[in-house]
């Protein structure tokens, strides 16, 4: 693995390498894993400032129709990352921050159901209306989806 420090995270590339970084930890627990698929996006991500733990970067997503399945984007290795201490597991948490398109949500929903079968805590990054939006201006699948994944305030 190619493993850099970035920031307040520990960066995991999937490469042939198989030495891994050392874990990122805080009082004792592991921090979580955000899953993203490409080094640009882990960028934006930390670039929020709104995330404490380390990145997993699939350097692609599912894509049956471009012969991309798990084992192209290294899902035994996010595995092996997430589950084995000697690689600095069990993690508590993976934030699935795959893309909104169909390839991301699929990537997102494999990862997650193997996750959910091995008692594994998978959450999704929220979607809807940008901060500053303005209603009339939001396209309807976005206020849809907005108001799908809507929360309550009390």
């Amino acid at each position: 693995m190619l493993s850099k420090r970035l920031g307040i995270a520990n960066v995991v590339i999937p490469s042939q390498s198989t030495s891994f970084a050392q874990p990122v930890q805080t009082h004792g627990a592991t921090l979580p894993y955000s899953v993203v698929e490409t080094p640009a996006d882990q960028v934006m991500v930390e670039q929020t400032l709104s995330f404490k733990g380390q990145y997993f970067v699939l350097m692609g997503r599912i894509s049956p129709l471009d012969g991309m399945g798990p084992k192209e984007i290294h899902f035994d290795r996010l595995l092996d990352r997430i589950e084995k201490p000697e690689f600095g597991g069990p993690v508590r948490e993976v934030v699935l921050a795959t893309n909104f398109t169909s390839e991301g949500e699929a990537t997102a929903h494999y990862i997650g159901e193997i996750l959910k079968i091995k008692g594994i805590k998978a959450t999704r990054i929220a979607r809807g209306i940008p901060v500053g939006g303005e209603l009339e201006y939001v396209d309807a699948g976005t206020l849809a989806r907005a108001l799908l994944d809507r929360r309550s305030i009390t």
